[in-house]
């Protein structure tokens, strides 16, 4: 489970990470990353009823939530982070989900290279 101090949940952040922020996307997902100003990097997931039913929804977020609590203490600064889950991501393993966050965040440089 995700702190308090690093969810993003305000509909107006979330418009401004899509608005002003870098992506980059997998097979499995999308994930767009803005640098801020405050002390901690915040995250947000979106997770499409495309995806499947709830079950499955709240199951993908759940995995996506776990792969991104372990690359939290190696994000450089502070960032907002989105992270869109994408249809193969409902089969997907959390390994699978963890090495496809790693690479798009150290391809947008959020995090370091040494990953």
């Amino acid at each position: 489970m995700l702190a308090p101090e690093h969810r993003l949940r305000q509909r107006s952040l979330f418009g401004r990470v899509y608005g002003k922020g870098r992506s980059s996307a997998t097979d499995l997902i999308v994930v767009y990353v803005l640098p801020s100003k405050g002390l901690t990097s915040r995250v947000g997931f979106s997770v499409s009823k495309k995806i499947g039913s709830a079950v499955v929804r709240n199951r993908v977020k759940r995995l996506l939530r776990e792969a991104i609590r372990h690359l939290l203490p190696q994000i450089t600064g502070s960032c907002d982070i989105i992270v869109i889950a994408r249809k193969n991501a409902s089969c997907a393993s959390l390994e699978d989900l963890q090495a496809a966050m790693a690479g798009l965040l150290r391809k947008l440089g959020a995090v370091n290279q040494s990953l």
